[in-house]
C-alpha cells in the first residue's frame, strides 16, 4: 500500500520537481520505482526479521516489529498534509494496533500452555 501511494506522488514528476524535491539521487537508481528503505535511505533486507525459535522471544519481537510500524506512521501523519495519503495511513496504523493486541493475546495463550518457571529461560519442549 505504501508502495502504491509513492507510486501515485511520483510518477508525473517533471525534472525540475526531481531536483527541488531531492528525489535526483534516488532517481538515477530506481527512476520512480518503489525500492523499499528506511527514511535514512539504508535497504530492506531480510536480516532486520529476527527469529530465535522461542515462542515468546518471536512474539516479543513481532510486538516490537508492530509498535515500530505504528511510529512510523505516526511520523507520517505528522509530516503529511495531503488527506488521502493519510486516510490509507490512519488505516495502516489502526492495523499495527490490533496485530499489537493479537500478538499480546498470542503471548498470554502460550505462557498458558508452557511452564510458567521456564517461560524466560527457555522453552521447556526442547529439554523433554
Amino acid at each position: 500500500m505504501i508502495g502504491a501511494i509513492i507510486h501515485q506522488l511520483t510518477r508525473n514528476l517533471n525534472e525540475e520537481q526531481i531536483k527541488t524535491a531531492g528525489f535526483d539521487t534516488y532517481f538515477v537508481d530506481h527512476t520512480t520505482g518503489v525500492y523499499p528503505t528506511a527514511a535514512s535511505g539504508w535497504p530492506y533486507n531480510a536480516a532486520s526479521m529476527a527469529v530465535k525459535g522461542d515462542v515468546i522471544c518471536d512474539l516479543t519481537e513481532d510486538l516490537a516489529a508492530e509498535q515500530k510500524a505504528r511510529v512510523t506512521y505516526d511520523n507520517i501523519l505528522r509530516l503529511s498534509d495531503d488527506p488521502d495519503v493519510n486516510d490509507v495511513i490512519r488505516f495502516l496504523r489502526e492495523r499495527e494496533i490490533v496485530h499489537f493486541q493479537r500478538f499480546g493475546e498470542a503471548i498470554e495463550l502460550a505462557r498458558e500452555r508452557m511452564n510458567q518457571k521456564n517461560v524466560y529461560y527457555l522453552n521447556p519442549a526442547f529439554d523433554r
